[in-house]
C-alpha cells in the first residue's frame, strides 16, 4: 500500500477542486456575507503567502482571536497547510490566562477581529513573543493606530491583496497542525497539540454516520466557537466533505441563531446546552424542517431539554461527549437499531446518556484508585478513561501531565460515569463536582437534570456544602423562569420519587443566573466560592 501522509492539505485541496461553488455564509453586524469554497481557497493560499512575508517561522504559532467567520476558516487551514501551527485563543478567558497561553505557546502573530480589539489590546504588551498583530475588519469596533512596542500592526485585507498565493505541502503527518488550551478552571490552562494525523482521523470519524455524519449535502452551523476544541471538528469536516457552512459571527443571541437555522436551511446545528436552552422558545412558528441533527456537548444535556426539542422540532438533541484532550468528539448518543423499538420513555432515557465510544476510541470506566473496571450495571460509577489516535498523550510543555495520564497510557478525563449492559455511558458528575456525603457520592448532574425538568425552572446547579456530620450535603442553586414564582418546597416535592431520598438537597437558594465558564458550562467553582460560608439549615 502507498504510504500517503494524512495531512490537512488533502481536505483543503479536495474542497478547492471538487466543491468550488459551495457556499460559506458569515453573519456580520451589517448583514450576511457570502463566499464560496473557490474564493475561500484562493484567499487561504494568499494567507499562506502573508505568513511567509511576515517572516513567521516554519513551525511558528499563529494565534487567532476571533468569532466564527469565513476569515477564521482561512486561518484554520493556511497555518497548518504551510507547516505552521494554528493557536486559537479563547476570547472569554481571563486576561492573565490569555497572557499565559500566548507566552506559553510562543505565538509569533495574532489575528484579531476588530470588534474584539478592546479586549486584547491592553494585553499586547504582555505577549512576549508576538511580533505582528493583524486586524480583521468585521464591521464594528475602533481601528487601532498602533500595537504594543516591538509589534507591527497590519490590516488583514491589505496583506491579502499584496500577497501571492502559495502551494501547500506537508510531508510529515505527525507534524503539529493546531493547538488549544483547556478552560483553566483550576490553575493555568493546559495546552493540547493536535497533529495533522490526529485531526485527519478525527475529521473522518465526525463524518461517519454513527457520529455526526457530516456530508456534502449538509449545511452546518457551528454555534460552538472555533476557539473551543476545534469547533468540535465541524469546520474541518465541512471542508473535507464540501458541506455548506453558516458562520454565526458575534451575534449568538437565541433569536439570531434561530433565524440562521430557518433562513439558511441549516441541517446540522451544534452548540452547548445553554445555547439550546435559549434558542428553544425562539423556534416557535419557525420552519426547522431542514434540520436533521442538533449535536450538543460541553456538559450533560438535561433530558427535559432534549425531549422539548423532540416535541417542538421532531428531533431530540444528539448528545456527544468529549474534551479538549480528545480533539474533542469521543462518543455520541445514537440509538442502537436493536433498541429502537423500546418505549418512548426508555428511548428518552438512552438519549440522555453520552452514548457509546466512537470507532477509534477505547473507553473504560474504572475505580480511579485501583483502576479496576466497574460492572456494566448502569449504576456503579467510576472515572472515564480513554485512549486512541486523536486522544492527547501529554500536555504541551507542562509538568502536570503525569497527573492526568495513567502509567498504561490512558487519559484520566475527570468525568464520573456509569456504563450499562448495552455499552451506553452516562455522565453522573465531574470528580471535583460530585457531592461526597457520608462516604457515598451524590451526582450533582443528575440532581440538576431533574430540577431543570420542573416547568418553572430555567437553570439549576448543585454544589456540595460542608456539613459537620456528613462531610458534604447538596445545595441547589435555582434560576426561575421569567414571570414565574417557585418555592423551596415545590422544588423538593418535584424531586421526591425521582431521586433517592438521601440525595434531596438540604436547601434551595434562588439566584439570578448560574455563572458560566469561558465555554458556556456551569461554573461550579464560582458557586462554591460564593456559598463557601453558607450555613445549611439544621434538622
Amino acid at each position: 500500500m502507498q504510504d500517503t501522509p494524512l495531512t490537512l492539505t488533502h481536505f483543503f485541496d479536495r474542497a478547492e477542486r471538487l466543491f468550488p461553488e459551495k457556499e460559506i455564509v458569515t453573519a456580520t453586524a451589517s448583514g450576511r456575507e457570502r463566499t464560496t469554497y473557490g474564493t475561500w481557497a484562493e484567499r487561504t493560499r494568499r494567507l499562506g503567502g502573508v505568513l511567509d512575508a511576515l517572516g513567521i517561522s516554519p513551525d511558528g504559532r499563529v494565534a487567532t482571536f476571533g468569532w466564527n467567520t469565513a476569515r477564521h476558516l482561512e486561518l484554520y487551514f493556511a497555518p497548518p497547510c504551510s507547516g505552521r501551527v494554528l493557536h486559537t485563543l479563547n476570547i472569554r478567558l481571563f486576561p492573565e490566562q490569555l497572557t499565559y497561553i500566548a507566552n506559553h505557546a510562543e505565538d509569533e502573530v495574532v489575528f484579531v477581529d476588530r470588534s474584539l480589539v478592546k479586549l486584547i489590546w491592553p494585553l499586547l504588551e504582555t505577549f512576549k513573543t508576538v511580533r505582528h498583530v493583524v486586524v480583521m475588519d468585521d464591521g464594528t469596533g475602533d481601528q487601532p493606530d498602533a500595537a504594543a512596542p516591538g509589534q507591527e500592526l497590519h490590516d488583514y485585507e491589505t496583506l491579502l491583496a499584496s500577497a501571492e498565493p502559495v502551494e501547500f505541502a506537508v510531508a510529515d503527518e505527525n507534524q503539529a497542525a493546531s493547538m488549544c488550551y483547556t478552560s483553566g478552571t483550576t490553575g493555568n490552562p493546559k495546552g493540547v497539540v493536535y497533529s495533522h494525523r490526529s485531526t485527519w482521523l478525527h475529521t473522518i470519524a465526525v463524518m461517519t454516520m454513527d457520529s455526526i455524519g457530516a456530508s456534502e449535502s449538509d449545511v452546518i452551523l457551528p454555534v460552538v466557537p472555533m476557539f473551543h476544541a476545534n469547533a468540535w471538528g465541524l469546520a474541518h469536516a465541512a471542508v473535507a466533505c464540501g458541506a455548506g457552512l453558516v458562520m454565526p459571527g458575534p451575534d449568538l443571541s437565541p433569536k439570531a441563531i434561530a433565524a440562521l437555522i430557518e433562513e439558511e436551511r441549516v441541517t446540522v446545528a451544534a452548540g452547548v446546552p445553554t445555547i439550546w436552552m435559549g434558542v428553544l422558545p425562539e423556534l416557535d412558528g419557525r420552519d426547522t424542517s431542514s434540520l436533521r441533527a442538533i449535536p450538543c456537548g460541553g456538559s450533560a444535556v438535561p433530558r427535559a431539554l432534549s425531549e422539548a426539542y423532540r416535541q417542538k422540532t421532531g428531533l431530540p438533541i444528539l448528545q456527544a461527549w468529549g474534551m479538549t484532550e480528545t480533539s474533542p468528539v469521543a462518543s455520541v448518543g445514537h440509538i442502537k437499531s436493536s433498541l429502537a423499538t423500546r418505549s418512548p420513555e426508555e428511548l428518552a432515557d438512552i438519549r440522555s446518556s453520552i452514548g457509546m465510544p466512537l470507532i477509534g476510541v477505547d473507553a473504560r470506566i474504572v475505580n480511579p484508585v485501583e483502576l479496576t473496571p466497574v460492572p456494566a450495571d448502569g449504576e456503579t460509577s467510576g472515572e472515564i478513561q480513554v485512549r486512541g489516535p486523536w486522544i492527547a498523550r501529554e500536555y504541551y510543555n507542562d509538568d502536570r501531565s503525569p497527573q492526568s495520564f495513567t502509567d498504561d497510557g490512558w487519559l484520566k478525563t475527570g468525568d464520573v460515569a456509569t456504563v450499562d449492559e448495552h455499552g451506553y455511558m452516562r455522565i453522573v458528575d465531574r470528580t471535583k463536582d460530585v457531592v461526597k456525603s457520608g462516604g457515598e457520592w451524590i451526582s450533582s448532574v443528575e440532581l440538576e437534570n431533574e430540577i431543570m425538568g420542573h416547568p418553572k425552572v430555567a437553570e439549576a446547579a448543585v454544589i456540595g456544602i460542608k456539613h459537620p456530620k456528613w462531610g458534604e450535603r447538596p445545595l441547589a442553586c435555582v434560576v426561575v423562569k421569567d414571570g414565574e414564582t417557585l418555592t423551596k418546597e415545590e422544588v423538593l416535592a418535584h424531586l421526591e420519587g425521582r431521586v433517592a431520598k438521601w440525595w434531596l438537597p438540604d436547601d434551595v437558594v434562588f439566584i439570578d443566573e448560574v455563572p458560566k465558564t469561558s465555554v458556556g458550562k456551569f461554573s461550579k467553582k464560582d458557586l462554591r466560592s460564593r456559598f463557601e460560608d453558607y450555613a445549611l439549615p439544621t434538622a
